[in-house]
């Protein structure tokens, strides 16, 4: 086979593994990333990665996976796709032991698996309370042996601005923005695929970096890309709160043991050291007795944010419940969770060994994406997609720990489609016109250059605080058909008011706040994709909840959201979802 090229931007889970998968095959690889690869935000991710290997002996099975991952994302997902992925998952754990990942042992030196929400069976593999960061490194390593192999050449603090599309609409490669210089080159491949995780800067502070704006993704929309399922965000149960930003505390804290509670007494201000088991109410367990504290990550949010909010019944009075650790032996908390628990020492400045955690839930995942196929291309040939940005394997709502697999595991598959599609093309990315790539760098550049030039009066940051903090109360826990199209209405302001922002930074050095600028405009395109998906889809569903419309509606709403992009904002259709092989059955997790 002919020696290809490829373009793989993001640095994280995804793409470290799809650039090996590329690699192996003999091909030369552009790496992209906004940030130094090991900063990428896989390295936040904390509890663990799933997979039914069994070890304990609990009669688990890929199959039972492949069931509580279609149940718990409410049937939204395809199935064919997630039945492949957690097929996949024992060998992808050995094949991340066989890297060097530190995994927890059990006594016996096998490999530890605790339990996560929405099973019941011990299924996720992990490396303390860090083990998004020790799979990033592992990962790293492989790569830079093929690095240092001439195959791999890295990018980092380089931006993906957007898709080079040639005459007939495919993908020939991208156009990227040096940082450092502010320069914009063309790069031109057999096939790109993005792995750039999640849009949850969108809403302001959340659990997710800085960096994880959906720029890219936003871009590839505008470009024709279909983006799917927007409206599904995750809420995760249990974080935090800062100034900043917002803490993840693992869900691999209750996978230990951890219990969650509020004082019976309304308003009670004790500390929850000193109050009583006997006055403490454990709403998870006595509503929930078969999974307990460890029921899907939409339903305990839901519980949590209803305990706080509608009932009156948070800690003082307030949006927080105790997440209980202190009665868990400290050698176990350490060994297992030391990572979260020196988290929360640090930035609250509390031992929990010694005090329950105060959590409230935040935003943190995005099960919705740009759309892809089976084999993970998008809806622009030549252009795939891996990872958080795509909306291939949750439905709508994710299992805790499927979201490495599904890195991992779309990485390979998107790594081994890209070398089918281009043997099938025939011609390679040097036969691309050049023609092409010089309209795009043109284009961008120009856009760069009249957004440096721009004085007006309004401020980005203000602007993005107003959007984050509309977003949260909007568009997150519970949704009202009347405040959705408000916010909607809003954006579409807000879109007014960039064009007459003042960039605050002049220089042609570094210049964060021209790149923030023109992140910002992608945020706000994407935030009208979620809103707008959000408004028409009646019913309840996973992440999604109406009060309006409290129940499911597979008659109406068993169909995947297609937005594709036009000038008077996302244009909205429905596909069907591949149900053949589990049929959809109501949710329920409160039998005993």
């Amino acid at each position: 086979m002919a020696k290809q090229s490829y373009i793989v931007v993001g640095g994280g889970l995804a793409g470290l593994m799809a650039t090996i998968r590329l690699a192996e095959a003999g091909h030369d690889i552009a790496l992209i990333s906004f940030v130094p690869v090991k900063r990428s935000h896989s390295v936040c991710a904390q509890g663990g990665i799933n997979g039914a290997v069994n070890i304990k002996g609990e009669g688990d099975s890929p199959e039972i996976h492949f069931d509580d991952t279609v149940y718990g994302g409410d049937f939204l997902a395809n199935q064919p796709p997630v039945k492949g992925m957690c097929s996949a998952a024992p060998g992808i754990i050995y094949l991340l032991d066989r890297m060097g990942v530190t995994f927890n042992r059990t006594t016996e030196g096998l490999l530890d698996f605790r339990r996560f929400g929405g099973t019941l069976y011990n299924r996720t593999a992990f490396a303390g309370a860090t083990t998004g960061q020790q799979i990033l490194y592992a990962l790293d390593e492989q790569v830079r042996r093929h690095e240092a192999a001439g195959l791999v050449k890295k990018f980092e603090f380089w931006e993906c601005l957007g898709p080079i599309l040639d005459d007939d609409g495919a993908c020939r490669g991208v156009v990227a923005l040096n940082q450092v210089d502010m320069t914009v080159r063309a790069m031109m491949a057999d096939a790109v695929v993005l792995a750039t995780g999640g849009c949850g800067i969108i809403y302001g502070k959340s659990t997710l970096s800085t960096t994880c704006t959906g720029t890219a993704v936003s871009s590839a929309y505008q470009s024709g890309a279909a983006y799917a399922n927007g409206e599904f965000i995750q809420v995760h149960p249990t974080a935090i709160p800062g100034a900043d930003k917002l803490r993840l505390m693992s869900e691999s804290a209750r996978g230990e043991g951890g219990r969650v509670w509020v004082p019976k007494k309304q308003g009670d201000t004790r500390s929850g050291r000193s109050i009583p088991e006997t006055e403490r109410l454990y709403f998870l367990e006595d509503k929930y007795p078969k999974y307990g504290n460890l029921v899907p990550r939409d339903i305990a949010t839901r519980e949590i944010f209803d305990i706080c909010v509608n009932r009156g019944m948070g800690i003082g009075g307030g949006r927080a419940v105790y997440l209980d650790l202190t009665h868990i032996p400290r050698a176990t908390l350490d060994k297992k969770l030391g990572g979260i628990l020196e988290i929360y020492e640090k930035f609250v400045g509390v031992d929990p060994r010694d005090e329950p955690m105060m959590v409230f839930p935040a935003v943190h995942y995005s099960m919705g994406g740009i759309w892809v196929d089976f084999d993970q291309m998008t809806s622009v040939p030549g252009l795939f997609a891996a990872g958080e940005c795509e909306y291939q394997y949750h439905g709508a709502n994710r299992l805790g720990a499927n979201s490495l697999l599904s890195c991992i595991y779309a990485g390979q598959v998107s790594a081994a489609s890209m070398i089918r599609y281009a043997g099938s093309r025939g011609r390679g990315a040097a036969e691309a016109p050049s023609t092409v790539a010089e309209r795009e760098v043109k284009r961008w550049s120009g856009l760069q250059d009249r957004i440096a030039l721009m004085d007006g009066p309004e401020n980005p940051y203000q602007i993005w605080k107003e959007l984050g903090e509309m977003m949260t109360d909007n568009v997150t826990v519970v949704r009202d058909n009347a405040r959705l199209k408000a916010t909607d209405a809003r954006l579409r302001e807000m879109m007014e008011r960039w064009r007459k922002i003042g960039v605050p930074d002049k220089g042609r050095h570094m210049n964060q706040g021209l790149i923030f600028t023109r992140q910002l405009w992608n945020m706000l395109e994407l935030a009208l994709v979620i809103t707008l998906g959000a408004l028409m889809r009646d019913e309840s569903r996973g992440a999604h909840y109406k009060p309006e419309f409290p129940d499911r509606d597979d008659e109406k709403f068993l169909r995947t959201t297609r937005a594709t992009w036009s000038q008077d904002g996302p244009a909205i259709t429905y596909e069907p979802v591949d149900t053949s092989l589990i049929r959809p059955r109501k949710r329920v997790y409160t039998a005993a």
